[in-house]
């Protein structure tokens, strides 16, 4: 499959390279490490094992990376502005976009650009960061869930899971995309938000005692609000809870993206993350007190 990465960070390198290993044709639209990538390949880092590619296309501008079959989308929710102009070239009659991005509101950014039809969306626990220009470190986990924006379970995403699944990345298909989308904020909204609010990675949070009692506090408001969802069925929240915090353990010394977003001066993907979750809670009746005082938070660290 001829695939397009837009957004090549941590994420968007990670999978690109295992999508490129499995035997895909990967091209990766790069800025920082174009000139490291394109001529020195790109290396990865990782439990499962180290590995090196030693030809990589990179490119500097979506206009000269032709048309694909997928499009894969990592980019910063921030950078959002500018995602239809990076896309479109890549496009033709049949090609599929999935965005991977953080939070609320990338489907429909991309639908209305280029119909639902064509946008698919999915969840990735991945624990990565990018090291020197050519290098990425996959730290731990990776597992993906993705769905079509418009619903359902189609051949299409199966066939996705599938080429995921066979590139070493465990990847699951899913009917609610939404449903999706919202566990995964469960986690986002609490652990970005507090450590890069106080600089402290997630195991320091949930080692005392009162910071894990409102990481415990912060998810149980977001499940609320996405249980009023109208989901096709209701987020258990002792379960999910309980689950999130068993699978966050061991990843030790952890430092989310937003934690390194904001220790590295970039801004933060408050809108996705926190303002369009709060805006569909409030429509539904529910009021996310936690969550609001986060982002009020959050919000006075950016830079103007």
């Amino acid at each position: 499959m001829r695939i397009a990465v837009i957004g090549a960070g941590a994420l968007g390198l990670y999978y690109g390279a295992m999508l490129q290993r499995a035997g895909n044709e990967v091209r990766f639209l790069l800025r920082r490490d174009h000139e490291a990538i394109t001529t020195r390949g790109l290396t990865v880092t990782s439990p499962s094992g180290d590995f090196h590619l030693d030809s990589v296309a990179g490119y500097r501008e979506p206009a000269a990376m032709g048309e694909v079959d997928l499009v894969l989308v990592g980019l910063k929710t921030f950078a959002n502005a500018r995602l239809v102009e990076l896309v479109r070239p890549l496009m033709r009659g049949d090609t599929a976009v999935l965005t991977l991005q953080n939070g609320l509101g990338n489907e429909e950014h991309l639908a209305e650009a280029f119909g639902a039809g064509r946008v698919l969306g999915g969840v990735a626990f991945l624990c990565s960061n990018r090291g020197e220009p050519g290098t990425v470190h996959h730290l731990g986990q990776g597992p993906i869930r993705l769905g079509e924006f418009a619903g359902g379970l189609s051949e299409r995403a199966l066939a996705i899971a599938e080429m995921f699944n066979a590139a070493g990345v465990r990847c699951e298909a899913v009917a609610d995309l939404a449903k999706a989308r919202w566990e995964k904020l469960a986690w986002n909204i609490p652990f970005n938000g507090l450590t890069a609010l106080t600089a402290l990675p997630t195991d320091r949070l949930l080692a005392h005692a009162s910071t894990r009692r409102e990481i415990v506090s912060l998810m149980a408001e977001v499940i609320g609000a996405a249980n009023a969802q109208g989901l096709s069925a209701p987020i258990d929240a002792d379960s999910f809870i309980a689950r999130m915090l068993e699978l966050t353990e061991p990843m030790g010394d952890y430092h989310p993206s937003m934690m390194l977003d904001r220790l590295e001066g970039r801004p933060l993907e408050l809108e996705a993350i926190y303002g369009i979750p709060l805006r569909m809670a409030a429509e539904k009746g529910v009021e996310m007190v936690r969550v609001r005082m986060l982002r009020a938070l959050l919000e006075a660290g950016e830079k103007r």
